[in-house]
Formats: C-alpha cells, sequence, structure tokens
C-alpha cells in the first residue's frame, strides 16, 4: 500500500468516526419490501434496542424481539409505546427461541455470532408455512468480487454518513447494535450451507459490508 493509499484510508476512516450512521438499519426498509403487507406474527432475532421489532409491527400483528442482552431489552421497551403490539425477551439463539410459528422472521448482523447450520435449522422449524425467513449478516471477505465490494462501500459510506448527518459532525455515536466479533464464515459458505438448510433461498452480497439472505417456506419444494 503506497504512503497515499493509507493516508486516503485513515481519512476516510476519521471522517467516518465523525459522521457515523447504522449500516443494519440501512436495510431495515429493504426489509419490510420482503415481507407481505400483512401477517400474523414476527419474530426479530437479536433485536437489539428494537428499532426493527417497531417497523415490523406496521407488518405483524404480534411481534416478538429476543435479545441474548438483558440491558438493551430494557432500553427497547422503554423506547416501545404501550400500544404497540411488541414483546421482547431475554433468550440465546438457537436454542432458546421461542417455537412460534411465525409468519416472518428477521435476523440483523447476529447470524455471525451464532452456529450457520444449527441457527439456521432453528429458524427454519419456527417459520410458519408459507412465511418468509430474512437475513441480513456479515461474512468474511475471500473474493475479488468481496473486495470490490468492499472498496467501493469506503467512498459511499462517507458520502452516506455526509448526507444522514446533514454534512455536520455528529455530537456523539449513533445509537446502533455494535458488531463485537468479525465473520469468520465466508459468503461462498454461507450461501453453500443455507443451500442445504434452506433450499431454494436467494443471498447476496451488498454494499456496507453485508450480505442478505431470503427464504419463503416452501419455495424449495416444488
Amino acid at each position: 500500500m503506497t504512503t497515499l493509499s493509507h493516508r486516503i484510508i485513515q481519512a476516510l476512516d476519521r471522517f467516518n468516526a465523525t459522521h457515523p450512521w447504522d449500516h443494519n438499519a440501512h436495510f431495515h426498509r429493504w426489509i419490510l419490501r420482503q415481507l407481505p403487507r400483512r401477517c400474523g406474527s414476527a419474530l426479530d432475532v437479536g433485536c437489539g434496542s428494537g428499532d426493527l421489532a417497531r417497523l415490523l409491527a406496521t407488518r405483524a400483528r404480534t411481534v416478538h424481539g429476543i435479545d441474548a442482552d438483558p440491558d438493551i431489552l430494557v432500553r427497547a421497551r422503554g423506547l416501545t409505546g404501550p400500544e404497540a403490539p411488541v414483546t421482547f425477551a431475554v433468550a440465546e439463539a438457537p436454542a432458546g427461541m421461542p417455537t412460534g410459528p411465525y409468519d416472518a422472521i428477521t435476523c440483523v448482523a447476529v447470524l455471525h455470532h451464532l452456529p450457520l447450520t444449527d441457527t439456521l435449522a432453528g429458524l427454519r422449524e419456527r417459520l410458519a408455512p408459507g412465511g418468509t425467513l430474512v437475513v441480513v449478516g456479515l461474512a468474511r471477505e475471500e473474493t475479488a468480487g468481496d473486495h470490490l465490494l468492499s472498496l467501493v462501500s469506503v467512498p459511499l459510506n462517507a458520502a452516506v454518513g455526509w448526507i444522514r448527518n446533514r454534512g455536520r459532525a455528529a455530537p456523539r455515536p449513533v445509537s446502533m447494535t455494535a458488531v463485537t466479533r468479525p465473520a469468520g464464515t465466508t459468503f461462498r459458505e454461507i450461501v453453500r450451507e443455507a443451500g442445504d438448510v434452506l433450499p431454494g433461498a436467494v443471498a447476496r452480497r451488498r454494499l456496507f459490508w453485508r450480505y442478505t439472505l431470503v427464504w419463503r417456506e416452501g419455495s424449495g419444494t416444488g
């Protein structure tokens, strides 16, 4: 790496630190578009402070959010109005996930913390007939395509941060669910495993160091 390239990366890192935004929340509206306009029940695995769970309540009659961190759930409950059809519970995935079944299940930036095969199987078992599973996750970079998307994401990340912060440095960090462990599984490994556990699942690499996976129960049986 040249000295100029290193300086550019350092400058972008400093800019991003003062113009932060939530990469996971960026996909929330996209997640909603994968779901039916109305459904009976939804489960958000690794719900954090409940932002997505509250959005899911605009589609589902009841929403259940689970997270392994009891402190973040205190905040989630405090941010959720009593009229919202959303409940939160401390639970470890995959073994501690409620049995359901659920018409919609979401899992954002959580899967890389969990045993991949067991978690995918557990999510499949809790999905109601015809239900939809939507995953937004992180994968370890491996291929040239992975590295290219990562490279393209760097200046775009700065641009989005500038726009969302209206050109001003943020006075304090944006509230977001922190990634506490880097992804160890590559996108190709995730696709291969999902193909075995969730036949017909559609996975895509995305900008901003994420991938998406959508599976509709019954889609791989025809």
